[in-house]
């Protein structure tokens, strides 16, 4: 087995190394609460994109800090009466992805949303302004401002908003609604079924923005993390703030979110992965109490899983 991290028997038990603020959970409460008072003004535009089962459309809404976001809707036509819903996450700096991405999904009755990370590869925009450095990576975004400017924080209220107005639809039980993302989107997708209890059933492949200070005592702060080494080089090099960064990094780790999920979990870890360390991966799903499983690949990294992954996790998302 690949030696990059803890042995495997460690990994099934380890419970993470960042420290949860104390006023994590009011925290939350207080964002969950702002986003109850906005209007999202969702505007739905059907695209040109014709096909035989189902129909194409642009969803624009307003997030938090007046953010217009973009999503992808593919709604399956001849639906009798209001089928399950899936919303979708994308990985770090890319976007909501092809039309084609989700017909399968659509064949099998679903109502799919796809959302375009603010600020990212996509359309959303990322109007929200902070104190600080942004250099390198959208994790430092606001780390020296008060931590409701978390460039993330928004960014997991966003993938609440969608899941939200995927259960609005006319053509969705909200019941029966999963959420699905790999890397940056498995976290979202973890963020999006601890905030948002209705979801049913996620699915979590190798999650980023887990256990950040894991992250850099591996000395891995880079790629994705090179924020975090970028960061403590040019504004703390001797590590004076390290506790005060990991604790304020805290409110967006999704290893200290994922108590909360009430809905099912599946979740992919890959053991040889460089850019979101097994031990990372783990200390998420270790976390969750609910419902959950797993599919551990030994010689895999950051990459596309072997077939039978997507093969399990449709047959695990659509059996709701």
């Amino acid at each position: 087995m690949p030696a990059i991290d803890f042995p495997l028997p460690k990994l099934l038990t380890y419970a993470g190394s960042s420290p949860k603020p104390a006023d994590f959970d009011a925290y939350w409460a207080k964002a969950l609460a702002e986003l109850d008072a906005l209007d999202p003004q969702p505007e739905l535009v059907e695209a040109d994109y014709p096909v035989n089962f189902a129909t194409c459309y642009d969803l624009y809404f307003t997030g938090v800090g007046g953010a217009r976001l973009h999503a992808r809707v593919v709604k399956p036509k001849n639906q009798a009466k209001p089928g399950p819903g899936l919303v979708s996450f994308h990985g770090y700096s890319g976007n909501c992805g092809s039309w084609l991405d989700y017909f399968a999904y659509a064949a099998a009755g679903f109502t799919v949303t796809a959302l375009d990370c603010r600020g990212q590869g996509g359309q959303s925009e990322d109007t929200v302004p902070t104190v600080g450095n942004t250099l390198h990576g959208h994790i430092i975004k606001g780390i020296d401002d008060v931590p409701e400017k978390l460039y993330y924080r928004n960014v997991y209220l966003d993938t609440v908003l969608l899941a939200r107005l995927t259960m609005e639809m006319d053509s969705v039980d909200a019941e029966r609604v999963v959420c699905t993302g790999g890397s940056q989107g498995g976290a979202l997708s973890l963020a999006c079924a601890s905030l948002e209890p209705r979801i049913k059933k996620c699915y979590s492949q190798f999650p980023f923005l887990s256990d950040f200070k894991r992250v850099w005592e591996m000395g891995l702060d880079k790629a994705a993390y090179t924020g975090l080494r970028d960061y403590f080089r040019r504004f703390d090099p001797f590590h004076q703030r390290e506790e005060e960064i990991f604790t304020k990094l805290g409110y967006i780790d999704v290893t200290n979110l994922s108590p909360r999920i009430q809905g099912e979990v599946l979740m992919y870890l890959s053991l040889s992965d460089e850019i979101c360390p097994p031990s990372t991966q783990f200390a998420a799903y270790n976390a969750i109490t609910s419902k959950k499983s797993n599919m551990i690949a030994p010689d895999f990294g950051h990459e596309t899983p072997p077939r039978q992954c997507p093969e399990t996790v449709y047959q695990f998302l659509t059996d709701i």
